[in-house]
């Protein structure tokens, strides 16, 4: 195996892909880049069997085999290298030669056939969405996932697929996070898939906006998204999501209208002064008024004042602000929208003018 390639060229692949790999692993294979050369295409992999990354460059100079080198050896001789070097990589016996110039590296190499492969999937669901679209989806709720749960199936995120739209949710158990795209092919039949959270992180790194689109095969135990340069493959949790459209506040009608960048930095300085350990805030609403309280066990307090449009005579609850500046930091717009049922129901922060992206804040207790 032989091929030749430019620093940056050669470093972009790696990159996408190097993440992928655990730096403990169980098998030494795992720590290795699957390197393959054939009709003058490159292809790197990587995996943790959960998540495998495909990355794919065509090359010149060109001699057809496969092997697995060291991946984050590889990848950070690439990276030291200067810029604008030639690099040549090329194989024999059992190790692997890189040169750039005058300098040249030497790595141990293992067996192509010791590297696993995730299983063959059978693609029962196949959609296409703009890059850019998919970006926005995890980009504003995968934040709200939850961490190292007992309850696993929200240690991901929800790809909910109906009526030529797509819908990705996620939940703590304390806040809920929704956004969701239209669909012009495939999405017709109804589908639920839960993501695991490194799949998304992964997903999330590799995405880079754009009108590029994106080809998303859903099967029985896997997600794959395929691009021109990249196919990414990720194992699903099984398990069951939540009914989330009942958390979703329903009859909400005391409404506030405010000026989001206004709010989060209200938040933001109230934030300084909360308890540490809960979090919690008061928001005290009045007509055209919106009062934000903070305090903690130092006896020392924050007293925020901001205009808001609203009609309601008054009405005091309280919030894990750092729910609520996550739920403001993924919405877009200069107005947002927040609906009230009373001081002990969940709030509902969206965007003044559309619902495509909706977040559920539940009340703390002061």
């Amino acid at each position: 195996m032989r091929f030749n390639l430019q620093r940056e060229a050669l470093l972009k692949p790696l990159a996408q892909v190097v993440n992928v790999i655990e730096r403990r692993q169980t098998l030494p294979v795992l720590a290795n880049f699957l390197v393959q050369v054939q009709n003058g295409q490159l292809s790197l992999t990587g995996t943790d069997l959960e998540v495998e990354m495909v990355a794919r460059h065509s090359v010149e100079d060109a001699q057809d085999g496969e092997t697995t080198i060291p991946a984050r050896k590889l990848f950070e001789i690439i990276r030291a290298l200067p810029d604008g070097s030639n690099v040549t990589v090329s194989q024999s016996a059992e190790k692997v030669t890189v040169q750039a110039g005058r300098s040249r590296f030497t790595l141990a190499t293992l067996p192509a056939n010791d590297f696993p492969s995730i299983d063959e999937m059978e693609a029962n669901e196949r959609i296409v969405i703009p890059e850019t679209h998919l970006k926005e989806l995890i980009e504003r709720t995968a934040f709200a996932m939850a961490q190292q749960d007992v309850r696993y199936y929200l240690n991901g995120l929800l790809f909910d697929l109906s009526d030529r739209r797509l819908r990705c949710v996620a939940t703590d158990g304390h806040r809920l996070a929704l956004c969701e795209a239209p669909l012009e092919q495939g999405g017709g039949s109804k589908r639920q898939i839960i993501v695991p959270r490194k799949g998304i992180t992964e997903l999330q790194r590799l995405l880079e906006g754009g009108d590029r689109m994106l080809e998303l095969e859903l099967g029985r135990n896997h997600l794959r998204v395929k691009r021109d340069d990249v196919i990414f493959t990720s194992k699903l949790i099984d398990g069951r999501f939540p009914d989330y459209e009942a958390v979703i506040p329903i009859g909400a009608d005391k409404e506030v209208l405010v000026d989001r960048e206004t709010l989060r930095a209200a938040l933001q300085r109230a934030a300084i002064l909360s308890n540490e350990k809960y979090r919690g805030v008061k928001v005290e609403i009045l007509p055209g008024l919106l009062k934000i309280n903070a305090h903690n066990p130092e006896q020392e307090e924050a007293q925020e004042e901001l205009e808001a449009e609203t009609k309601i005579s008054d009405l005091a609850i309280g919030f894990n602000v750092n729910y609520l500046l996550d739920a403001l930091s993924a919405l877009r717009e200069e107005q947002v929208l927040i609906s009230l049922r009373d001081a002990n129901s969940s709030a509902l922060v969206r965007e003044a003018s559309n619902d495509k992206s909706r977040h559920v804040v539940m009340p703390l207790r002061l």
